[in-house]
């Protein structure tokens, strides 16, 4: 997965993290959650605030 696979990370995230509310999320947690996912493998350096909106509102469009 890449910084632009907001969906398919997304996904993995509401696997990996039931419990955390994305609506409620700083990107500073949320850029650490993506980098421990399994799969991931871009460079921590290109993540930047768009990235993170985007991955966050597929996450919070895919619970809704």
């Amino acid at each position: 997965m890449k910084w632009t696979d907001s969906l398919e990370i997304a996904l993995a995230l509401i696997e990996s993290r039931p419990h955390v509310n994305p609506e409620r999320l700083n990107f500073v947690d949320l850029m650490h959650y993506v980098i421990q996912l399994p799969g991931f493998s871009d460079d921590p350096e290109r993540c930047g605030e768009r990235v993170l909106e985007a991955i966050q509102q597929a996450w919070i469009n895919e619970l809704h």
